[in-house]
């Protein structure tokens, strides 16, 4: 049977975008696939990272686009977080386009076009270059109607409840 790739979304206030983009990723590896992963607006040594590179560097490939903080919109967005993300877009492009991957994901880029760090249309044209042989998927907070409505699969992640709001740090192996 041949692999018809779609276009996935990941969005909401909720926990577990990247969860599930990476739950994808290692479901894919179980049947031999390659994925490739840009994430956006994170910088650091996330669990994620760590298993990876030492256990399945040849199925999982992570790249990391963002800066040592993250955005915050009353700064104004900086000319590097604009270099960064137009890094990162520029990698899945090649990722997207190269042949090697079943599966690309754009890991935080709803957050940043939320931002206007990048500009909507550049994914959407994205979107609309990618292989019928490729699975794309999008996380992030806040995606875009337009991103919504070219997605073949749209889940949103409702916060019901967070332990953050009591004051809960981000913890290693369960946000990290």
């Amino acid at each position: 049977m041949d692999f018809a790739g779609r276009i996935q979304v990941y969005t909401g206030n909720g926990k577990g975008k990247t969860t599930a983009a990476l739950g994808l990723a290692l479901r894919a590896a179980g049947r031999g696939m390659r994925t490739y992963v840009a994430q956006f607006m994170k910088k650091g040594e996330y669990g994620e990272l760590l298993v990876v590179r030492e256990r399945l560097a040849d199925l999982i490939t992570i790249e990391q686009f963002g800066l040592p903080e993250f955005h915050h919109r009353e700064k104004g967005v900086a000319p590097a977080e604009v270099a960064a993300a137009e890094a990162g877009l520029a990698a899945a492009a090649s990722a997207l386009a190269g042949g090697r991957f079943r599966i690309v994901v754009l890991d935080e880029i709803n957050t940043l076009l939320h931002f206007r760090i990048i500009a909507v249309e550049k994914v959407l044209e994205l979107m609309d270059r990618k292989p019928a042989a490729v699975e794309l998927v999008l996380t992030g907070r806040y995606a875009p109607r337009a991103v919504l409505a070219r997605a073949d699969l749209v889940s949103e992640m409702k916060e019901v409840r967070h332990y953050y709001a009591k004051g809960l740090q981000a913890r290693d192996g369960i946000e990290r």
